[in-house]
């Protein structure tokens, strides 16, 4: 069965720079790299030689699993 229709790919082809990752999530942009070096966080892509962006689907998962992981404990 094929669910494209279900996908909203104007979503998943977002990408979010640092300031913009940081507002979502309400935290500092030191702490999206301190956990990007960690690896508990989704590693950036680089667009372009100075432009670093994180993908929007993937921000979506993590945000998910850290909402799962919160009600879980």
């Amino acid at each position: 069965m094929d669910n494209t229709a279900d996908i909203n790919y104007t979503d998943l082809s977002r990408f979010y720079r640092l300031p913009q990752v940081a507002a979502r999530l309400n935290v500092s942009e030191s702490s999206i790299w301190a956990w990007t070096k960690e690896g508990t966080f989704p590693k950036p892509i680089k667009l372009s030689k100075n432009c670093t962006a994180w993908i929007a689907a993937e921000i979506k998962i993590w945000e998910d699993g850290r909402i799962a992981k919160s009600r879980a404990d």
